[in-house]
């Protein structure tokens, strides 16, 4: 069963995250990007400190000694993540919900690179292969449809490659970060390097919205209830990809974590109206052999 616990914290994770793009999506129309990304870190925090705090008195461990290696990994993932989620949440006012989640999910072939060069995680030709097969489906789900309304902009593919880059190198360095904690409970250090990137993000973008868009900050308090939700399925997300990190490497989570783009379209087609192209469905179909091929790698 342990061998597994990765795989089932990546996929919850998928979940959630899922429904938190959505939640944003819909909030981006009134707080803007910047208010629209803010929402999963400022009201995420306070569920990101509630996990916390549960786990620790949970497990009765004491709340782990930071150091600087663990520091400086945190800063720069929270930072990227920052950036990712405002990139993803950019591209998604130009192209449909599905397609920019596939953009970004061109993630997992950075995380492999990344992984590689800065924490030594060595891909398997199993892995590689999953890898290389997801991807591809995840391309061609991106490829627009001919005689579509919207056509292929290269502006918003840009912005979603981008946010998967960000995205990747924050996955990578949130995993370099948990292990640079060293705490001997691996719910423990996930939970320490959630609530610490949470606090950093939160404060980072509070101060800018503070000094250059203050009427947007004083529209996300106006618009707590969808925000709060949006937060803690965004805390509740992003506690079970660390957890996954926390246990597996950063390429093999993010390459399963790809049943997102499944989940996308459930939810593009119940809450967008937004209907499934073949080249979609045969893209998703390499998906689910790349991801099959993961499982049993």
């Amino acid at each position: 069963m342990s061998e597994w616990l990765w795989a089932i914290f990546t996929v919850v994770a998928a979940g959630g995250q899922t429904l938190r793009n959505a939640m944003q999506k819909e909030l981006t129309a009134t707080l803007g990007t910047v208010g629209a990304t803010h929402v999963r870190f400022l009201f995420g925090l306070p569920f990101g400190l509630l996990f916390l705090g549960l786990v620790l008195l949970a497990t009765g461990e004491r709340l782990p000694e930071f150091n600087s290696e663990m520091l400086a990994w945190t800063v720069m993932a929270a930072l990227a993540q920052i950036c990712a989620t405002a990139l993803l949440l950019a591209a998604m006012r130009e192209r449909s919900f599905v397609v920019t989640i596939t953009l970004s999910k061109t993630e997992p072939v950075q995380v492999a690179i990344f992984g590689l060069v800065f924490l030594g995680d060595h891909l398997s030709d199993g892995l590689a292969a999953a890898i290389i097969i997801a991807t591809v489906g995840v391309v061609m789900m991106s490829w627009p449809r001919q005689n579509a309304a919207a056509t292929l902009s290269w502006h918003s593919a840009a912005l979603g490659i981008a946010s998967g880059a960000a995205f990747a190198f924050s996955a990578v360095a949130f995993r370099g970060a948990i292990i640079a904690l060293g705490a001997d409970n691996f719910v423990v250090a996930a939970s320490t390097t959630l609530a610490l990137g949470l606090m950093i993000q939160t404060l980072t973008l509070s101060a800018y919205l503070l000094l250059f868009e203050r009427e947007n900050l004083i529209a996300i308090f106006r618009a707590w209830r969808p925000s709060m939700t949006a937060g803690f399925m965004g805390a509740f997300a992003s506690q079970m990809w660390f957890l996954a990190f926390a246990v597996e490497s950063a390429a093999k989570v993010r390459t399963l974590g790809l049943v997102e783009i499944l989940f996308a379209q459930l939810v593009s087609r119940q809450m967008f109206k937004q209907s499934l192209a073949s080249r979609e469905a045969i893209g998703i179909g390499l998906i689910v052999i790349g991801v099959v091929l993961l499982l049993n790698v």
